[in-house]
């Protein structure tokens, strides 16, 4: 009994020592990098005409895409924050670091407590060590806890634990991009079908009237009104046209393959909703945050930052290793001839054991705290580098959106003078001033200022996604 306080009383006074020293950490503390020295993202203001127009009062919404107004995009991303692999695979390695991370904590940070039982039979000659006797055999029992703790004299154990909870805060970033570079690419994807589909539309359209102004001018040439060339010219269009449509619905068909792999289905499965673009709306509001908010709120500007951290962390365990490191072990058990005596009084022993380490020549240790510094360097460099790059990714959804809105604007012109003049023509085949194929002319024309509608409205909804995806969603 007297011996079990001796050794709670030096235990208590090694933790009076821990705590002591506990506030000495070498290497230096972290220190989050300086926003961008940038108020803007562009050289001049951008202009997005009359339907979209930016804002700098908030963030955007956590769910952005209920923006573009499709009841079933919502319900297919719905579907695939649940069921895709990558986001799966991302949330596993999230619980991986996080575990790491606690293991790391709780074989670090507090004693190590281990039990031992153990038995033996010995025989025994006194005649090796030059002695008289019979040689005897005995049974030998042991019993005994042990206590091991590394004491964090410098504060090598919390930088390297400061490193693991970085590397969390990195695959929890990760996820939160996977995250929304997977909401981003559903919502392309469904545009891009959208687009697709109206785009075979149109030009099967426009192949109708050129097969009808074909069949006609087959019949003007059988009367003598017309040359063998103007077949073989309409024929060229027609097949032309034709030829164009199994490339589209080919792209359709792969688009659709793409989508059920990103909601987490097989492609053969089906049941996958179809989408048009009259069931998408324009965002009109779009939240354009400064880029000293932008580099802590981008997933992976903050994944970039762990890293930095991670990085400065090591660097102080690195530094750790050249200063000395105590270890203390404290063991209480029992050891007797015959297990009825094993738990007597005077069977008791015990030890105490502190260890004082100290590298006195190690040419390895000052090079891995100059390799730790150099990554450190990297991990800087790497900072900067997706910084600049997610400044330049804003920049060019920027000015991608602006010109969307001209050339959408330019295209409406376009297209309301190719409705009013096939109006006219059909006024004018009315009254007989005109030919049907003048009429079937006009309509191809209408069709295809039309088609090049379809793409430029698909792509400043594209466009209006990628924005949101270069605000961190």
């Amino acid at each position: 009994m007297k011996t079990a306080k001796m050794i709670s009383g030096h235990i208590f006074t090694a933790l009076i020592l821990v705590g002591l020293l506990a506030g000495c950490t070498v290497g230096p503390d972290f220190k989050r990098p300086s926003p961008p020295d940038v108020a803007t993202y562009t050289p001049t203001p951008t202009s997005l005409g009359e339907s979209q127009h930016l804002s700098a009062d908030g963030l955007a919404k956590p769910q952005w895409w209920h923006e573009l107004g499709s009841a079933k995009l919502n319900g297919l991303i719905d579907e695939a924050l649940q069921a895709n692999p990558t986001l799966v695979g991302a949330q596993a390695r999230l619980r991986q670091a996080d575990e790491l991370y606690a293991a790391q904590a709780g074989s670090s940070l507090y004693p190590q407590v281990g039990a031992n039982v153990s038995g033996q039979r010995q025989r025994s000659n006194p005649s090796i060590f030059g002695q008289s006797g019979d040689a005897q055999e005995f049974s030998l029992y042991n019993t005994s806890v042990n206590v091991q703790y590394t004491f964090d004299l410098v504060g090598g154990t919390r930088r390297s634990l400061e490193s693991l909870a970085a590397q969390v805060d990195y695959q929890n970033y990760q996820l939160a991009g996977a995250r929304l570079t997977l909401t981003a690419h559903i919502a392309t994807t469904a545009i891009t079908q959208a687009r697709l589909a109206a785009q075979i539309q149109a030009t099967e359209t426009i192949l109708y009237d050129q097969e009808e102004q074909l069949t006609l001018t087959s019949e003007r040439v059988r009367l003598g009104q017309g040359t063998p060339d103007d077949i073989l010219a309409l024929q060229t269009q027609v097949e032309q046209t034709r030829a164009g449509i199994p490339t589209l619905r080919n792209q359709l068909q792969q688009n659709e393959h793409l989508l059920a792999v990103l909601a987490g289905r097989a492609p053969g499965l089906g049941g996958l909703p179809f989408f048009s673009l009259q069931e998408f709306a324009l965002p009109t509001d779009l939240p354009l945050t400064v880029p000293s908010v932008l580099v802590r709120t981008r997933p992976d500007i903050k994944a970039a930052e762990a890293l930095l951290q991670a990085a400065n962390a090591e660097y102080g365990v690195a530094i750790a290793q050249l200063y000395p490191q105590l270890t203390l072990s404290a063991s209480l058990g029992s050891q007797a001839l015959t297990t009825d005596t094993l738990f007597r009084g005077d069977s008791t022993i015990w030890s105490l054991v502190g260890q004082l380490t100290q590298p006195l020549f190690n040419p390895g240790l000052p090079a891995q705290k100059r390799a730790a510094l150099a990554a450190f360097d990297a991990a800087a460099a790497h900072y900067q580098d997706v910084v600049l790059e997610s400044l330049r990714d804003v920049a060019d959804v920027l000015r991608a959106l602006e010109n969307d809105a001209q050339r959408l604007t330019a295209l409406t012109a376009a297209d309301a003078a190719a409705q009013a003049s096939l109006a006219s023509i059909q006024r004018q085949y009315a009254l007989g001033a005109v030919n049907y194929v003048n009429v079937l002319t006009a309509q191809q024309q209408a069709q295809l200022v039309r088609l090049t509608m379809i793409e430029a409205k698909a792509q400043r909804l594209v466009n209006s996604a990628a924005f949101y995806q270069a605000m961190g969603g």
